[in-house]
């Protein structure tokens, strides 16, 4: 079987190609901007008809796209977003169109959620933000083609190798700062009272696996999420714990404004369960305590929530 990874270089990414590497007879090609990939790609320039051609000439058995921008102008957004996935479709279908496309896509492309209440696959998409309305654009255009394809949609990623970018991440280094203050240390972050579903990222590597295997077809959309919401505050206990960090966590820093306007996301993971026979299986305590004392974690900086 011969997979293509887009986004392999990235922090969900990574945890895939170790999986996907493993699979029975798999043979693991890459895609990206760099040289050393099998594939020169950038998905936000691409063109549907010469990439069909490269598709064609390395006939992949699965495209699995990690590629994707959860940060920079609307520009960008849309390009990498909601352009890139529209122009991979049409591609694959030109040059590889039996081939099996796994797409990541978000949360963010739900929106609001009502307190208590947990999202299904049928659930109405309702985006905050250019974000998630490029990432639900980008989903639409997959789950629209008329390739062998699934939407893995993955709520909020936490694990080794956490970008510096995202709470988990900013929080685990501004700890490692602090750390030599003791009690004196503080830690300033927004406000840490939103509800989200936090998913390890070595669930979300073990299911992409699974949807990449997986005999007949696949749903258009799978949620993939620990089916529990907790508050964003859990983060930052979880990782004291794991530090031992004797200081303070202060909240009256600059919240996030890609969350902002969300105060709850729970998600149904039922349908995973069913169609890949997936359940996650890492405890939160247990995922930050592996991003700790993950040494490859991300350097110093400001944190928000």
């Amino acid at each position: 079987m011969r997979i293509l990874l887009l986004g392999g270089d990235g922090f969900l990414g990574r945890h895939a190609s170790a999986v996907l590497r493993s699979l029975p007879g798999a043979t693991v090609l890459t895609a990206g901007r760099r040289p050393a990939h099998d594939l020169r790609l950038d998905l936000g320039t691409a063109q549907a008809g010469p990439l069909g051609e490269e598709l064609a000439a390395l006939a992949p058995d699965v495209v699995v796209n990690f590629a994707g921008a959860v940060a920079g102008s609307a520009v960008k957004l849309a390009e990498v977003n909601a352009r890139g996935p529209a122009v991979l479709c049409e591609a694959l279908s030109l040059g590889a169109p039996k081939a099996r496309l796994v797409h990541i896509g978000s949360a963010g492309e739900y929106g609001v959620c009502a307190e208590g209440e947990s999202l299904t696959e049928q659930a109405d998409a309702r985006p905050v933000g250019v974000y998630g309305a490029t990432k639900l654009a980008g989903s639409l255009a997959v789950a629209g083609s008329a390739l062998d394809a699934v939407v893995l949609r993955v709520f909020n990623p936490v694990g080794p190798g956490a970008p510096a970018g995202s709470l988990p991440g900013r929080l685990a280094a501004e700890l490692r700062r602090v750390a030599p203050e003791g009690a004196d240390g503080v830690v300033t972050v927004g406000d840490l009272s939103a509800y989200r579903d936090f998913v390890d990222a070595r669930d979300v590597a073990r299911a992409v696996g699974l949807a990449v295997a997986a005999d007949g077809p696949l749903p258009r959309v799978l949620n993939l999420a620990s089916g529990r919401a907790r508050p964003v505050r859990a983060i930052a206990d979880g990782l004291v714990a794991a530090s031992g960090f004797t200081g303070r966590i202060d909240e009256s820093g600059a919240g996030s404004e890609r969350s902002a306007g969300v105060s709850w996301q729970q998600a149904d993971v039922s349908a995973a369960a069913r169609e890949l026979g997936w359940h996650p299986e890492t405890d939160l305590a247990d995922t930050l305590r592996d991003l700790w004392l993950d040494t490859a974690g991300p350097a110093p900086a400001p944190v928000v929530a």
